[in-house]
């Protein structure tokens, strides 16, 4: 849906050095839909003004803190403020700010996890029912064209009644005590008061469980799992395995380190059906493959036109000709893409098509919350099996 402008967007978070806010605003400005005007950068006043600053913003609209924002945005006129807000800031600041924003009247983009309680998550479901606001978070791995490609296979029975669902997320980057040399990045994720409950399973574990839903069109219902902190003196873990029960009869296997030497960000899934099984890796994303039954192998590659075919979903998240890699911002712009065009048909009193409404949302938001929490209850306990509370 067309308004005749760009959406404006406001940003907290995202200031020097910080990683994620930056891919915020690459990925929302890479079709052209949104335009940066305003943002409380950082906790500290003066590093916000300089982020502000860097990115040519009106000083006037480059705020010390997110209540003086809402509050200034709000004296605008409804024709120049900001139309949805992203949070881009370490976890504990997820809930209060979304929850601000929404009451403020303005759409949300956030980062995951959405809080750091189930309580927290259940009153911004709530409240965005209550607002009718538009509220997208950034599972980003559900952005992949291959990734939605292989959803739509699922969905069209292509493997059959899923039996089996593997996934995996192993990175190394915390396999020393790196928080305690004063990157920033590592200082906050393994910070209780800041990630919450879970350390790598809030931060990666959490993707691998939304991946497998996302794909498989299955939720988890019964965890054991077992957390471990194997660096020394670190207060939240840094691996995590897990056993799952899905509904329908599936069974699954999902396993998330920090500390596994020499990778990168290995996110991979295996869906293994009655008639078939496919595999994706985020690190070689466009491509997945297909092993029917008794036949051979299939590589689906991205930007072919049977893929298109097979998904519409795919084809409209792809922007390249096939063998031009599409990847990591990409996949979030998709995200950001629809969320655009959700929040475009909300201002115009329209209604969005079911490809513009598939982004992840506050009920998934709220789905890992309760993973995590089941996790980390489950890893305590002397029981087998956990179930996650509905």
């Amino acid at each position: 849906m067309k308004l005749g402008r760009k959406l404006r967007m406001g940003l907290i978070g995202g200031g020097p050095g910080a990683f994620i806010g930056e891919v915020h605003r690459k990925a929302s400005r890479l079709d052209g839909e949104i335009e940066l005007v305003a943002g409380a950068f950082d906790i500290d006043p003066k590093k916000s003004a300089q982020m502000g600053k860097e990115l040519a913003l009106d000083p006037k609209r480059v705020y010390s803190d997110y209540k003086t924002m809402i509050n200034a945005e709000l004296a605008l006129p409804e024709g120049e403020r900001i139309d949805f807000v992203a949070v881009t800031t370490p976890n504990n600041w997820h809930f209060p700010i979304a929850r601000d924003f929404l009451k403020a009247g303005f759409h949300v983009m956030c980062e995951k996890p959405m809080t750091i309680s189930v309580k927290d998550a259940k009153e911004l479901v709530k409240l965005v029912k209550k607002t009718k606001l538009v509220f997208g978070l950034m599972h980003n791995y559900t952005g992949y064209p291959m990734v939605k490609l292989a959803k739509d296979m699922v969905a069209k029975n292509k493997l059959g009644k899923i039996r089996k669902v593997v996934v995996q997320y192993p990175q190394g980057w915390l396999a020393t005590a790196l928080e305690k040399t004063g990157q920033m990045q590592a200082s906050w994720r393994t910070d209780p008061k800041q990630s919450g409950a879970g350390g790598c399973v809030g931060d990666i574990g959490t993707h691998a469980a939304n991946l497998a839903e996302y794909i498989s069109g299955l939720q988890i219902t019964e965890i054991c799992a077992e957390l471990t902190s194997f660096v020394p003196g670190r207060l939240l873990d840094d691996d995590c395995n897990c056993l799952l029960k899905f509904n329908g009869g599936a069974k699954g296997l999902l396993h998330a380190t920090q500390i596994a030497v020499g990778e990168e960000n290995n996110l991979a899934i295996w869906v293994h059906g009655e008639k078939a099984s496919l595999e994706w890796h985020q690190e070689h994303p466009n491509y997945v493959y297909v092993r029917p039954n008794g036949e051979p192998e299939q590589v689906w590659k991205r930007g072919n036109d049977y893929v298109g075919k097979m998904s519409a979903a795919a084809a409209r998240g792809t922007r390249l000709p096939s063998g031009h890699p599409e990847a990591f911002l990409e996949a979030f712009a998709n995200n950001y893409v629809n969320f655009a065009e959700t929040v475009k048909c909300a201002i115009a009193g329209g209604k969005a098509s079911a490809l513009a409404l598939d982004f992840p949302g506050v009920e998934e938001g709220l789905r890992g919350m309760q993973f995590i929490d089941t996790v980390v209850t489950s890893s305590k306990s002397k029981q087998k099996w956990t179930k996650v509370k509905a």
